[in-house]
């Protein structure tokens, strides 16, 4: 019976298509230039997959959704370019000195080739030093302890490691397109709401659907009438760096090397979105190519949800 309504639902699908002019991904692996996607509650059930996983994109897939950075997308991002400026997204290699999360410093230093004539750079570091990506091999779903794609820690450490879901296949891919920022700490202030981001603050849908609002952003979908479009790079800003620029050495160090075990009372916090149904719903359905944010964790940290965004 399942297989009949499938087929039916995709009949279905096919014949709104012809009849809208879209293009719905309705067969995994999707395809990356269609123009309507799976809501997180019409997602497929995948098996051996953790649920609510989206691996959508083919099981040699390692990119996720920069796969919706086409070449069409990308195109229609660069016409909407009004004024040229460049504005650097990251972070000097040493912020912070102290890492969080008990993370190693940034090490750096002049390699003499010949003297007076040549040197070189030699550094070493381990992120969150500076600005980075959290790749997927990065953090599993806990209970089932996979990360994406069925990719386990064998496959990352030991004598079987190998590349499967490396970061290194997204710097082969590349990533440009229609970034949408969210300036939530110059609307919380605005609003009269105060917070220290070295503090645990969350940050909801609610509240990013009025700053975005302020901002003359619909936020939602465009699949939904929002003004958010089908591979859009997000990125909200929470106020860290302004905060750690008014922050003393020794504040600092104090907030990177407090306790950063996962439980909801972990002495070390951070501003981030929330964990709620809403924000899930708001990511997934938006089709984000990825997102991210200006603080140690893009979510609220430690999560008192007994869930993460991860």
């Amino acid at each position: 019976m399942s297989d009949n309504t499938s087929t039916f639902k995709r009949r279905l699908s096919q014949i709104k298509d012809i009849l809208t002019v879209n293009r719905t991904a309705t067969t995994i692996p999707f395809d990356p230039n269609a123009t309507k996607f799976p809501t997180r509650k019409e997602l497929p059930e995948i098996q051996g997959a953790p649920p609510g996983a989206a691996w959508v994109w083919g099981e040699n897939d390692f990119v996720g959704r920069l796969n919706l950075l086409t070449p069409t997308r990308v195109k229609a991002a660069s016409a909407e370019i009004k004024t040229g400026d460049i504005v650097p997204l990251n972070l000097p290699l040493n912020v912070p000195e102290t890492p969080a999360f008990h993370r190693e410093k940034f090490q750096h230093t002049i390699k003499t080739l010949r003297e007076g004539v040549a040197f070189d750079d030699v550094s070493r570091d381990n992120p969150p030093s500076g600005t980075q990506w959290d790749g997927f091999r990065h953090f599993a779903h806990m209970s089932s302890q996979t990360f994406y794609n069925n990719t386990k820690a064998a496959d990352i450490i030991g004598p079987h490691a190998n590349e499967k879901c490396s970061i290194h296949h997204w710097s082969n891919h590349g990533v440009a397109g229609r970034g949408v920022l969210l300036d939530y700490r110059s609307w919380a202030s605005k609003k009269g709401i105060h917070y220290d981001p070295f503090e645990r603050h969350e940050i909801s849908y609610d509240e990013l659907y009025q700053c975005g609002k302020d901002q003359g952003i619909d936020i939602r979908p465009q699949a939904q009438g929002g003004d958010i479009m089908i591979g859009d790079l997000l990125f909200i800003r929470s106020g860290f760096n302004e905060a750690y620029k008014t922050k003393s050495l020794e504040e600092r160090m104090k907030a990177a090397t407090r306790d950063s075990n996962i439980s909801a009372e972990a002495p070390m916090q951070w501003s981030g979105v929330l964990q709620e149904d809403k924000i899930l719903d708001w990511l997934h359905d938006s089709y984000f190519a990825a997102v991210a944010g200006d603080a140690p964790a893009f979510e609220a940290w430690p999560s008192q949800k007994g869930l993460s965004l991860y």
